[in-house]
């Protein structure tokens, strides 16, 4: 192979894991939905969690591993908060849907980490105990929300704090942050901050020193969650992937919780409104299953 074909190569890679940062970006938006998940079925999930955890032990190899993931997430959430946020307002359950679709079909990439000879008690242990955590979090009582506008100074302290456990969260697969907020009561009032008004220049200041007490507890629960899951995937790699599966299949049912209470949609409504999500939860599992075919033969192809 020669330089130029290289470094053709290396752009590919490169623009692949901005695509990549996308999707995780977008999951971060959606009530329910996990960024944790889509890195894991877009097969980047160790790779991802490596990098964060050796940041300051391999600087350079983890910040250029990072840095084509984060652009692709910043660009993600800039430009589909706004349509996704419309969506969830209009039609919530198709919205859903469509993501619902993309995790279960993405799950034939997480199993083939399961495989390697018969499962052990351990594994399906660890399959249950994640399946029954995630769909736990669909009995979670809501708090009511929070005024981002009033907050004294422990309250920014309790917001340092809030992002700490989301990033938790984000971090593992199936267990979304963004429900974790909307449970704490965080989630709209971040959503109205940002698009009511630090997009409309109004209150500014506040913007930034919210975000920036969120962002602080996101860097510190990052690194810690991705510290122990780098460990976990270490010495237990098949358990970790089979909780992984328990994850996403019991977020499932959580996911339609949540946005269900964020949105107060009516169940049983217009038989075609159902008939809609049926068909996006379809076409949603259809990209992701056609998204692993065509990387498995292209893996055979090289």
């Amino acid at each position: 192979m020669d330089g130029t074909e290289q470094k053709q190569n290396q752009l590919l890679v490169f623009l692949g894991d901005v695509l990549r940062g996308a999707a995780i970006g977008v999951a971060f938006i959606i009530p329910g939905f996990s960024g944790g998940t889509v890195a894991a079925i877009l097969g980047i999930y160790e790779k991802l969690v490596g990098a964060i955890a050796d940041l300051f032990k391999h600087f350079l190899k983890s910040f250029l591993t990072l840095l084509p993931i984060a652009i692709g997430m910043l660009l993600g959430i800039a430009a589909l908060i706004l349509p996704i946020q419309w969506g969830l307002e209009r039609f919530p359950i198709p919205t859903v849907s469509l993501f619902v679709g993309l995790a279960l079909g993405g799950l034939p990439s997480v199993l083939e980490k399961c495989r390697g000879g018969k499962p052990k008690g351990g594994h399906f242990a660890a399959l249950f105990f994640a399946l029954a955590v995630a769909a736990s979090l669909c009995f979670l009582p809501h708090a009511g929300e929070v005024d981002l506008f009033s907050l004294n100074f422990g309250g920014y302290l309790l917001l340092i704090l809030v992002g700490i456990v989301g990033s938790c969260a984000l971090v593992v697969p199936g267990i979304s942050g963004s429900m974790l907020l909307l449970i704490f009561g965080y989630y709209n009032p971040i959503v109205r901050l940002v698009t009511e008004n630090l997009l409309r220049g109004t209150q500014v200041g506040s913007c930034l020193l919210v975000l920036a007490c969120l962002a602080a507890g996101i860097v510190v629960g990052f690194f810690a969650i991705s510290i122990l899951m780098k460990y976990l995937l270490k010495k237990f790699p098949r358990g970790t992937f089979f909780a992984i599966v328990g994850f996403i299949v019991g977020s499932v049912p959580a996911v339609y919780t949540s946005v269900i209470r964020a949105t107060g949609e009516i169940l049983f409504q217009n038989p075609w409104y159902w008939v809609v999500s049926a068909m996006m939860l379809l076409v949603g599992a259809a990209l992701a299953l056609g998204l692993y075919i065509f990387s498995r033969r292209t893996e055979k192809s090289a």
